[in-house]
């Protein structure tokens, strides 16, 4: 016989109050809700002063699970209806940074080099933290109002979910909070954090509500989980495993971090569990086109399965290149499209425990942030745009990646590379300087490789004649880079271009190869 959670869990998440109230158990999660904002001093019972609108709430409910899809709690969120806000009258303000991809791997990667653990904080009711500086009325939420008092509403001194305002809100709350505890924030992202240097040295990422915590000395970790506990609300998830729908696994050798459970998702909600694996994502010298006059498929559902495959990406750079090209066909895809879709599928079908392995740092090895550059010349068959791919490396591990089609039609191989290049001189100095702030140190040289000479003769023997007049004026800025001893431009064999994974479709032995290569591997 099922217990009340199990045949709770069994008819699935309630689509409104009235649904929910029969069941037990999202009964109990709404009182932890509303006992959670209320002793959080959120709001007070007031008259609708003249002029003013009450916003509506809602219930919101939603059955938590774990990377192997455990049943962990019921949560029921209280949410405010917050399209009846008017910009500049109910909000100002909405824009709260958050940790980019690139800067979280690049943490994970730092941390697998130096042999530092990463914890994980969770805030509990985050968005009910932020102090409000505007001046807000919400309606009693349903099945709570109190008797007698029906015609009052209730005035907000806190932020609630679904406030346009709320992210900003709670972040301005934790910004301020962190550098009263004396911590730094990194220049160029603004959701990392920093404090103390050696041993002492305290790194913290954060995405919304959760923090990422690394550093050497596990005693200063631990005394800044205390800190954070007596200011906010927080539960201590220990080691951190589970991240964005990304798996984290912390050993001794390094960390590994993959999106399995994600992966095996996309494939039963894309009806193709039981497909049959392909040995690489897309077939060899493939090329599709908007013209395309095979028949039309659901765009909508198209777009739904590639948006999916986009955030796969996050954790495996042997699936940027083909995801990238099928994205550019979401506004009329057509049965060729589809196909495309379906072999990247297939392949994922494989490879669903695969991801991306930083491993701990030997003794006595210099650490450096190395990148590839390389580009294709007009593989989009529509435009004739080249597509440029970027990829960098701390320590041997993949930690930044791009397969990213131009913006402009280059007129030779060489500006199509020189243009990839100077994309890769951006994102490699902008690496660099992270890792300098994260670590404490100058920032040291970074060095790029690509595998055309010809592209690095432009800025080396300052050559000006009228075919790279255009190319010269357009990037500048990679030419000044290097006379700034920014960054480093060497020549590669392009046997040894890693970031041709990124750029076309490889047969199956080349492919095979790069991937191992680039650190993307079998996890279990």
């Amino acid at each position: 016989m099922k217990s009340k959670g199990q045949r709770c869990l069994h008819i699935g998440e309630p689509d409104n109050f009235e649904d929910a109230k029969t069941e037990e158990c999202w009964r109990r999660a709404m009182n932890e809700e509303l006992w959670s904002i209320q002793d959080n001093n959120t709001w007070e019972l007031a008259d609708l002063p003249n002029g003013q609108n009450a916003i509506e709430l809602k219930w919101v409910y939603k059955v938590k699970k774990d990377a192997e899809r455990n049943l962990m709690k019921h949560k029921a969120r209280l949410v405010a209806k917050a399209c009846v806000q008017e910009q500049d009258v109910d909000f100002e303000e909405v824009f709260a940074p958050v940790a980019r991809m690139d800067s979280v791997r690049l943490l994970i990667a730092l941390a697998a080099q130096e042999s530092w653990r990463i914890h994980h904080l969770y805030v509990n009711s985050a968005f009910l933290t932020g102090e409000l500086e505007e001046e807000l009325y919400v309606k009693q939420p349903p099945g709570y109002i109190q008797e007698g008092e029906e015609h009052k509403v209730l005035k907000l001194h806190k932020a609630l979910y679904g406030l346009r305002q709320a992210p900003r809100a709670w972040n301005v709350e934790l910004d301020r909070t962190l550098i009263s505890l004396g911590f730094e924030k990194a220049p160029l992202e603004h959701a990392m954090y920093k404090r103390g240097d050696g041993k002492d040295r305290l790194l913290v990422g954060i995405y919304v509500d959760d923090l990422l915590i690394t550093g050497a000395d596990e005693e200063v970790i631990a005394n800044f989980k205390l800190q954070m506990k007596k200011l906010f609300k927080m539960t201590d998830l220990g080691l951190l495993s589970y991240y964005l729908g990304i798996e984290v696994q912390q050993k001794p050798e390094g960390i590994i971090i993959c999106q399995e459970a994600y992966a095996k998702k996309v494939l039963e909600s894309c009806g193709m569990k039981d497909c049959n694996p392909s040995h690489v994502p897309m077939k060899p010298r493939l090329r599709l086109s908007k013209k395309s006059e095979a028949p039309a498929v659901d765009a909508t559902e198209y777009r739904s399965v590639v948006r999916k495959l986009r955030y796969l990406t996050n954790t495996r750079p042997d699936l940027a290149y083909s995801v990238g090209i099928v994205s550019r066909f979401m506004e009329a895809p057509t049965t060729e499209h589809w196909a495309a879709v379906e072999n990247i599928l297939r392949y994922i079908k494989g490879t669903t425990n695969f991801g991306c392995v930083y491993l701990r740092k030997k003794k006595k090895e210099m650490v450096e942030l190395l990148g590839y550059s390389d580009s294709d010349m007009a593989g989009d068959v529509d435009d004739r745009k080249s597509t440029s791919g970027v990829a960098y490396f701390l320590g041997g591990s993949i930690v930044s990646w791009l397969s990213q089609k131009q913006k402009v039609v280059a007129l030779s191989s060489r500006e199509a590379e020189y243009i990839a290049a100077a994309t890769a001189v951006c994102q490699g100095v902008c690496l660099g300087r992270l890792l300098g702030d994260l670590t404490g140190k100058e920032p040291e040289r970074v060095v790029l490789n690509i595998d055309d000479e010809s592209t690095i003769s432009l800025w080396e023997n300052q050559m000006h004649h009228g075919r790279c007049k255009h190319i010269d004026t357009r990037y500048r800025y990679i030419r000044e880079c290097v006379e700034e001893s920014k960054i480093d431009v060497n020549y590669i064999c392009t046997d040894d271009q890693l970031a041709d994974i990124l750029t076309r479709s490889l047969g199956r032995q080349k492919f095979v190869k790069m991937r191992r290569r680039i650190s993307v591997q079998a996890v279990k």
